[in-house]
């Protein structure tokens, strides 16, 4: 049978396998909460629940995903919803392509006898870029987010409505498994609007969601105060002693309380070693859970992938702290869906819990990975060779201005008056190549706390200056979430003030990047775009090793890996056989600061 027919009847047979399923009358069932407890059918039940994010998770891959959830003694999935992963056009959503088809995702795990708790924002944090809101807020320059500011509230009514229409008929209410929503995100660990909360609770329910909702906060007595919805069930991130439960009850008496993110694991910054939180704490933490029947979500017990331009960055003692690609969180069920010691733990402590007669299924199989030998690498492009027209601007402004989110954006200027000397840049976001005439002079990177460099007297009367910032992860969390990227203040040359400028947009588009001609002589300078091919039997899952390169972005066959960058710990990017096939492959490697090419292989682990 010819591939493309072969592909089009699987794709036909699940199309007819998932109508046939929502065809299916469910069983009935009620969800409530009482003064204590969880009340399924009008028992109290225990939630067993593990975290996962579809849009992390290539969607072929989402039912092992929740089956390795439910062999390991849950009951639950819980699971983000990106905003702007479904809105990423102004007004343009889309719940229905690939891993955004979210009523999909829910309709599997009620097949697989799991109940759902859903997370949709309108704001998440989740490591994930903005925190799950979407970046064209930010061409507002009087943004107020996670408030009653208007437009900000127009928009996210908007999401809530379009996000209702697809939930509804997946509640418990309707015969689905959704039994709870939560109402933001750890809002007590940021503001105080109790009005904007109770907001965000009357839109969803004008738009039908009539299940019991939630709020999820630290456990502190402010953060509880400020981010609890009177009378629904309170969350506590997490709840890992008695005395957080005792803060709850005293706090918002008379509704149920449970752990809402119990960490199995922890996230990962660029240029830090892998987070690798003790098993020995999480025992003691899960016994406790355990012994008192108490209701929990690990956070979570799968990661999968910041695809793209998806990861987000923190802001805390630090400074700026953009989160790697992989977001494999040290998690129960790593990064490539195997189970890892802390799954078998954790599994051993929750069978060893379960009332008696209640059955686990056996941990699905291993999805295989394959180790792939030396892929050739070839100069095959310059970005400087292929630039956009550039838009005329009196002074730099930052990429959203300019409708762009992510990517590369590259400033351009000739210098009058002072042309040599200290370049300060301030309030850069992210990351700059500074180019006097064509020549490197060097990097400027905002982790580091980094603003300016010095540039070289020359011989050039008109000296042309190329500032090429690359936009990493918008801020998620906390007070510094309005986060623009490229420059976004002002650049000086020894105290001057320049102006007029060229802006080149580069939002590195997965169909502009693979369509890139050859040039004659690619590797002039940095900013070069490495091409390769490879070819398989048949596809299975890999990791890209990049670790010959310095600082840039893979796509293979068109799908955007994500970022790699030679500061680590993350050197090999995870990529599912869905994004492969058999026979020939076809690799880009964009490198922001290496012009000679180096081999790529792919390796069947993330370390």
């Amino acid at each position: 049978m010819r591939p493309l027919l072969a592909a089009a009847i699987l794709a036909l047979s699940a199309a007819v396998a998932d109508a046939q399923t929502t065809a299916r009358p469910a069983a009935r069932h009620t969800f409530a909460l009482s003064a204590i407890d969880f009340v399924l059918d009008g028992a109290p039940i225990q939630i067993r629940s593990g975290e996962m994010h579809p849009a992390r998770i290539p969607a072929e891959y989402w039912r092992h995903r929740i089956q390795m959830a439910k062999a390991m003694g849950l009951n639950t999935i819980a699971a983000y919803i990106f905003w702007n992963y479904h809105e990423q056009t102004e007004g343009r959503f889309d719940f229905s392509t690939g891993n955004r088809d979210i009523a999909r995702f829910i309709r599997i795990a009620q097949e697989e006898g799991m109940w759902v708790i859903l997370r949709p924002g309108p704001y998440v944090c989740a490591e994930w870029d903005f925190g799950g809101l979407p970046p064209y807020l930010l061409r507002d320059p009087d943004l107020r987010i996670r408030s009653m500011y208007p437009r900000y509230m127009a928009a996210a009514e908007r999401y809530i409505a379009r996000l209702a229409d697809v939930v509804r008929p997946l509640l418990i209410t309707h015969g689905g498994p959704v039994v709870m929503v939560q109402i933001e995100n750890e809002y007590g660990s940021y503001g105080n609007d109790r009005g904007y909360l109770a907001r965000l609770r009357q839109v969803w329910t004008q738009h039908g969601i009539d299940v019991p909702f939630f709020t999820a906060d630290g456990p502190t007595p402010y953060m509880l105060e400020a981010g609890h919805v009177a009378g629904g069930a309170i969350g506590l991130d997490s709840g890992s002693d008695e005395k957080h439960w005792d803060l709850a009850r005293s706090i918002a008496p008379g509704v149920p309380i449970f752990s809402s993110e119990t960490y199995p694991g922890w996230l990962t910054h660029w240029g830090e070693p892998w987070a690798a939180p003790s098993m020995d704490e999480l025992k003691r933490e899960v016994n406790f859970l355990l012994s008192a029947k108490k209701s929990f979500n690990f956070y979570v017990v799968h990661g999968g992938t910041n695809f793209g331009f998806t990861a987000g960055a923190n802001s805390g003692g630090k400074g700026y702290e953009p989160d790697l690609t992989s977001y494999d969180y040290d998690a129960p069920i790593d990064e490539q869906g195997r189970a890892t010691p802390k799954y078998e733990m954790l599994r051993a402590q929750i069978l060893a819990s379960l009332p008696a007669g209640e059955k686990v299924r056996p941990v699905p199989a291993p999805i295989p990975a394959v180790r792939i030998p030396e892929i050739d690498m070839r100069p095959h492009a310059s970005l400087w060779k292929h630039l956009p027209a550039p838009i005329a601007a009196v002074h730099p402004r930052p990429f959203e201005y300019y409708g762009q989110n992510q990517g590369l954006m590259l400033y351009r200027t000739t210098l009058v008056g002072r042309k040599s000397g200290k370049l300060v840049i301030t309030e850069l976001h992210d990351f700059a190549t500074v180019f006097v005439d064509g020549t490197l002079i060097g990097t400027i990177d905002r982790r580091l706390g980094e603003n300016s460099i010095e540039l070289p007297k020359g011989a050039n009367a008109n000296p042309v200056l190329d500032i090429l910032v690359e936009g990493m992860g918008h801020i998620n969390f906390a007070q510094a979430m309005i986060d623009r990227k490229g420059i976004t203040d002002r650049v000086t040359l020894s105290g001057m003030t320049l102006f007029n400028w060229q802006v080149y947009p580069l939002p590195l588009k997965s169909s502009w990047v693979t369509s890139l001609p050859a040039d004659s002589s690619p590797n002039s300078r940095p900013g070069v775009v490495f091409r390769g091919e490879f070819t398989l039997d048949k596809p299975a899952d890999t990791f890209i090793d990049v670790s010959g390169y310095t600082k840039g972005v893979v796509w293979v066959n068109g799908h955007n890996l994500g970022r790699f960058w030679k500061i680590g710990p993350q050197f090999r990017l995870y990529t599912p056989a869905s994004f492969l096939k058999a026979g020939r492959n076809e690799v880009i490697v964009l490198d922001l600061l290496k012009t000679d090419a180096s081999p790529l292989r792919g390796e069947p682990t993330l370390k």
